[in-house]
């Protein structure tokens, strides 16, 4: 899907990089320490299909956790089933009458299904002008949602994505991804998700984001809830300005309803829009 009519709604080695990330469990980087009030808080979350680390299915838990988190954007991997009907998980009603969030539209793989490979965006306020539904090279199948999205504090691109198990996928998807970004290098842009890496450096999967993105900045342990040492959810930025800060949401309730925490950034478009622009400039300028 490639919509086009705008929508709009108002308001190093695996056991190396394990034991590093358990020492530096407590070492939680937030990019800097100064939140400007009139940022954006965008969210990620794997809620692992509603299932909680108690085995229970839960849904209603996890809506509760979405309202906890408060985003003006949030993306949702695994919000449908697996197997069967593979139909969404989420009571979509309520998080619009209780949190004023609504999904970006998609067409789904199936009837009943919520998301684009199970990757769900849903926004507070905004115009959607444009959603491509990108499929994911590798062996399992995955994609991600690329979308345009104009906000009160200006034009943002976010790219929400679920990369797979396999680091030669990873690094595949991570070039396609590259690929939906230059196609149009106009916008600010967000990258966001369980994109299953917890490596930093040369090392990682995602080294073939640089250097639009930078997959080693604030890379913060999510994974698993209970104990998380694991920096499997990221959100990353171009120009990397865009995100200020990022912090998991570690709450009881959100250790218990998912495997995953989730994770929240603060955007600073209007200055990204600044530095693109003055960029742009330069360039044009040469």
């Amino acid at each position: 899907m490639d919509s086009k009519k705008p929508m709009r709604h108002t308001r190093p080695s695996v056991s190396a990089s394990i034991l590093a990330a358990v020492r530096n469990r407590n070492k939680r980087p937030t990019g800097v320490t100064r939140i400007v009030r009139d940022d954006l808080l965008i969210a990620s979350y794997n809620v692992h299909k509603c299932v909680g680390i108690d085995k229970k299915f839960d849904p209603d838990r996890i809506a509760h956790v979405i309202g906890e988190i408060g985003a003006d954007v949030i993306a949702i991997q695994e919000a449908d089933k697996r197997f069967g009907e593979r139909s969404g998980l989420l009571d979509l009603a309520r998080l619009h009458r209780e949190n004023s969030l609504v999904p970006v539209p998609v067409t789904s793989l199936y009837p009943k299904g919520h998301g684009w490979h199970g990757n769900l965006l849903l926004f507070r306020e905004g115009v959607v002008r444009r959603v491509q539904q990108l499929g994911l090279p590798g062996l399992e199948p995955r994609g991600a949602l690329v979308v345009d999205i104009d906000l009160d504090a200006g034009p943002l691109r976010i790219i929400a994505a679920h990369l797979g198990l396999l680091r030669h996928s990873r690094q595949q998807q991570s070039e396609a991804i590259l690929r939906a970004v230059h196609a149009d290098p106009s916008r600010p842009t967000l990258l966001l998700g369980d994109l299953n890496e917890w490596r930093v450096g040369k090392g990682s999967s995602l080294h073939f984001l640089h250097p639009v993105f930078d997959p080693a900045k604030n890379a913060v342990p999510s994974f698993p809830s209970r104990f998380p040492v694991l920096a499997l959810d990221r959100v990353l930025g171009h120009p990397h300005s865009l995100v200020t800060a990022i912090e998991v949401h570690d709450t009881p309730l959100a250790r218990v309803a998912s495997d995953h925490l989730p994770i929240k950034a603060h955007v600073n478009l209007k200055s990204a829009l600044t530095e693109t622009g003055v960029r742009d400039r330069a360039i044009l300028a040469r």
